[in-house]
């Protein structure tokens, strides 16, 4: 009986409160991505390296490669944290590690690229 309680507060522990989504951090569908950029006054950044980077991006990103952590976190330091900002990288889980750590750093909105730049029409 003492294992089942045991295990159910993990359980409880790892899914339960953990598991909420953030209202910070919005996932969008390239289509909707595309749509909340379209104004090219936003700020918008590519979270993968130099050379993905420069294989193709999102015309008008900002890269921070999120692999070099001093630059990553100096760079966004120089962002706006009131102002929304938009993420991705090549299919989506980089960016949103990014995001969870912008959200850490203050920004308030953050909206990632759903499947990253995979997902991006040509």
């Amino acid at each position: 009986m003492k294992n089942i309680i045991l295990i159910m507060a993990l359980f409880n522990t790892m899914f339960g409160a953990n598991a909420q989504k953030s209202d910070t951090i919005k996932v969008l569908t390239a289509s909707d991505f595309n749509k909340a950029i379209e104004n090219n006054n936003v700020q918008l950044v590519d979270v993968r390296t130099t050379q993905e980077f420069n294989q193709g991006a999102i015309d008008s990103a900002l890269n921070i490669d999120f692999f070099q952590q001093d630059k990553f976190k100096s760079e966004f330091e120089k962002l706006d944290r009131d102002q929304p900002v938009y993420l991705y990288c090549h299919s989506g889980s980089r960016s949103h590690q990014a995001a969870l750590k912008l959200e850490t750093m203050g920004f308030i909105e953050i909206y990632d690229l759903k499947g990253g730049y995979m997902m991006w029409p040509s």
